[in-house]
C-alpha cells in the first residue's frame, strides 16, 4: 500500500512539472504545458510582430522631419517640434494601453485591438501622402503653398491614430513575451533575461531596414510608395501575432492597479494622526474594519496593496534618470538629421538621404547584442557570479556612459563644420559645407550602443522590479520616459528660437546645434552625477564604485563638451572667440 502511495506522490511531483506554475493559462483557459506552450517556440511570433510593427513605426519616424519640411514646406523650427511633439506622444500612449491590458483584456487582446487602430492610422497617413487632394501643392519657384486644414488634419488623424494604436502595443508585447516563461523554473528565468537581448534586436531590424531601404524609396521613389510599405508591414505585424495563438501563455488581468495605488494613498492619508504603537508593529486592521465582514478598501488595505506602493516608489529614482537620456536619443530622429543636410552627401551621382545615417545607430545595435549576449555576459559572469553578467542598474549606468561620447562627437562634428560655414562665408547662403556626412557616423554608433545597455536594461529592470499586476503600467511608466524627453527637447528648440531673437541656432538658410549640444551636454552632467545617488540601493560595492568611475569620466568630458559648444556659439552670434 505504501509504495502505491509512494508512486502516485511521485507521479503528482512529475505531472506538476510539466506545467507552468506562475499563475499561467493557456488559449483554454487551462494550465499551460511547458512542452507545448510559452518559452522559445512562442518567442517566433512575438519577434516577427515587433519586427514589422517596428520597420512600420521608424519607417514614418526616421524620416518625417524630411516629409514635413519637404512636402509641407514647414520651417526647421515647426517640423522639428511637429516631429518631437509626436514621438512624445507615442510614448505617453502606452499609460492607456497599459491600464486596459492589466485591468480589463490582458496583453493578447490589448496588442490586438490597438494593432487595428494603428493600420487604420497607417492607412491614413497614407492616403494624405498619395491623394492629390490630401496633399500640398509642390512649389512653384520660391512659392511654396502651405498645408490647407483638411490636408493637415487627414495627416495629423493618421498620425497620432499610429500613436494610440502603439500605445496599446508597445507597453504590452515586451512583457506578453517575458511572460511566455515561467519564473518559478530557473532554466526559463535565464532564458527570460536572454529574451530581452533579442527583443531589442528584433526591434533593430526593423529599424534598420527603414533606415536604409525605406529612407531611400520615400526620397527617390515617392512618399506614396514609402509611407505604403510601412502600411502592408503593419498588417504583416498584425498576422504574424494571430498564428502565434496556440502557443501562447497568458497572464490574467487583475483589476485596475491605478484603483489600488489610491486606495493605499487615500487609506494612508485617513490614518496620518494615528499614533504609532510602541513595539513599531503597525496593526493592519482597526476596530471598525474587525467588525465588518468586508471592510472598505479605501480605509484599510491589504499589506501586498502597500507593498505594491512601496515597490513603485522605489523606482520612482531610477525613473528619473532616464529622462535626460531621452532627450539626447531623440536627437538621432531630428537635429542630427538636419545637422547631416548641410553637409556633404555625395559619392559621385548618388546623393545619400540624411536620414540614412540612421542605419549606423541601428546597425551598432545588431552588431552589439550578439556581442553582449554570447561574449561580454559569459565573461563578465565569472567575475559577478550573476547568470545575466550584469545587473539592470550597471547596464543603465554604462549606457548612460557611452551616450556621452555619442554628444562629444556631435560636438566636435558640429564646431568643424561651423567653421568651415564661416570661412567659406556659407552661413548666410545656406549650401553644404564641404565636410562629408560620414564624419556622423560615429555620434550615431555611439548613440545606438548606449541603446543596447540602457534602454535593454531599462525593459529588463522595470520587469523584474514591478508587481505582478502592474508589470504593463510599470512597462508604460518607463517609456514615459521617452515621452518627456521628447516634450523637453521640442521645449529647448521653441525657447532657444523665442529667445535667441535672430534665430542663430536653427535658421532657415543654414543649420547650428550649439545649443542642443551644450543644453544635452549640461543635462547629461546632471544625469550622470545623480545616478549614483539613485541607484545607491545595490549592496555591492564593486558597483557603486564602477558607477562613481563612470559618473566621474562622464562628468570631465562633458564640461569639456559645455566649454566647446560655448565658444562656438559666442563667435557665431557675437563674432569673437574665447
Amino acid at each position: 500500500m505504501g509504495s502505491i502511495d509512494e508512486e502516485r506522490s511521485l507521479l503528482e511531483v512529475e505531472e506538476v512539472k510539466l506545467y507552468a506554475e506562475d499563475g499561467s493559462i493557456d488559449i483554454h483557459g487551462n494550465p499551460p504545458l511547458k512542452q507545448k506552450t510559452g518559452n522559445w517556440k512562442a518567442c517566433p511570433f512575438i519577434f516577427a510582430n515587433e519586427c514589422c510593427e517596428r520597420l512600420a513605426y521608424y519607417g514614418i519616424a526616421k524620416n518625417l522631419i524630411t516629409y514635413f519640411t519637404n512636402e509641407l514646406h514647414e520651417t526647421n523650427v515647426s517640423a522639428a517640434r511637429h516631429v518631437m511633439t509626436w514621438q512624445g506622444t507615442c510614448y505617453i500612449t502606452p499609460l492607456i494601453g497599459a491600464l486596459i491590458a492589466d485591468a480589463y483584456w490582458g496583453r493578447y487582446w490589448t496588442i490586438a485591438c490597438f494593432s487595428a487602430i494603428y493600420f487604420t492610422g497607417m492607412v491614413a497617413l497614407t492616403l494624405s501622402a498619395s491623394v492629390p487632394g490630401l496633399k500640398p501643392a509642390e512649389c512653384i519657384g520660391s512659392l511654396c503653398p502651405p498645408a490647407t486644414m483638411a490636408q493637415s488634419t487627414v495627416l495629423f488623424s493618421g498620425l497620432y491614430l499610429i500613436a494610440l494604436g502603439t500605445g496599446g502595443i508597445k507597453p504590452c508585447v515586451s512583457s506578453f513575451g517575458a511572460d511566455q516563461f515561467d519564473k518559478t523554473d530557473p532554466s526559463e528565468r535565464v532564458r527570460k533575461a536572454s529574451f530581452f537581448n533579442w527583443f531589442y534586436f528584433t526591434i533593430n531590424i526593423g529599424a534598420f531596414v527603414s533606415s536604409t531601404v525605406l529612407v531611400w524609396i520615400q526620397e527617390n521613389c515617392g512618399w506614396e510608395l514609402g509611407f505604403l510599405i510601412p502600411t502592408v508591414f503593419m498588417g504583416l505585424a498584425t498576422v504574424s501575432f494571430f498564428f502565434g495563438t496556440p502557443l501562447y501563455r497568458f497572464q490574467k488581468p487583475r483589476g485596475s492597479p491605478i484603483t489600488r495605488v489610491f486606495q493605499v494613498l487615500v487609506a494612508a492619508y485617513r490614518k496620518s494622526n494615528l499614533k504609532v504603537p510602541e513595539d513599531c508593529k503597525i496593526e493592519h486592521t482597526d476596530g471598525e474594519a474587525e467588525s465588518e465582514p468586508f471592510p472598505d478598501p479605501w480605509k484599510l488595505c491589504t499589506v501586498t496593496q502597500v507593498e505594491e506602493v512601496k515597490i513603485l516608489l522605489r523606482l520612482f529614482p531610477i525613473w528619473a534618470s532616464g529622462i535626460i537620456f531621452s532627450v539626447l536619443h531623440s536627437q538621432i530622429y531630428t537635429l542630427f538629421v538636419q545637422q547631416g543636410r548641410s553637409m556633404k552627401r555625395t559619392i559621385g551621382s548618388f546623393e545619400i538621404p540624411p536620414a540614412t545615417l540612421g542605419m549606423f545607430d541601428t546597425a551598432s545595435v545588431l552588431i552589439s547584442v550578439p556581442i553582449y549576449d554570447r561574449i561580454i555576459v559569459p565573461f563578465v559572469r565569472r567575475f559577478t557570479g550573476l547568470a545575466k553578467g550584469l545587473t539592470e542598474l550597471q547596464r543603465m549606468g554604462i549606457g548612460l556612459f557611452i551616450s556621452v561620447l555619442s554628444l562629444t562627437f556631435a560636438a566636435i562634428v558640429e564646431t568643424v563644420r561651423l567653421q568651415l560655414a564661416r570661412d567659406l562665408d556659407l552661413v548666410e547662403s545656406g549650401d553644404t559645407v564641404p565636410l562629408t556626412i560620414f564624419w556622423q557616423i560615429p555620434q550615431y554608433f555611439f548613440m545606438g550602443t548606449a541603446g543596447v545597455f540602457y534602454f535593454v536594461g531599462r525593459i529588463e529592470f522595470f520587469y523584474e522590479q514591478s508587481p505582478d499586476s502592474m508589470r504593463s503600467l510599470c512597462s508604460a511608466w518607463a517609456l514615459l520616459t521617452t515621452t518627456l524627453g521628447n516634450y523637453l527637447s521640442s521645449l529647448i528648440i521653441t525657447l532657444v528660437a523665442y529667445l535667441s531673437g535672430k534665430d542663430c541656432w536653427i535658421l532657415q538658410t543654414t543649420l547650428t546645434m550649439d545649443i542642443l549640444i551644450t543644453s544635452s551636454g549640461f543635462w547629461s552632467v546632471l544625469d550622470v552625477l545623480t545616478y549614483p545617488f539613485l541607484s545607491s540601493s545595490l549592496s555591492n560595492t564593486l558597483t557603486r564604485r564602477l558607477d562613481l568611475f563612470f559618473c566621474s569620466c562622464v562628468y570631465f568630458q562633458n564640461v569639456w563638451t559645455f566649454v566647446l559648444q560655448i565658444e562656438s556659439y559666442m563667435a557665431l552670434c557675437f563674432g569673437f572667440r574665447i
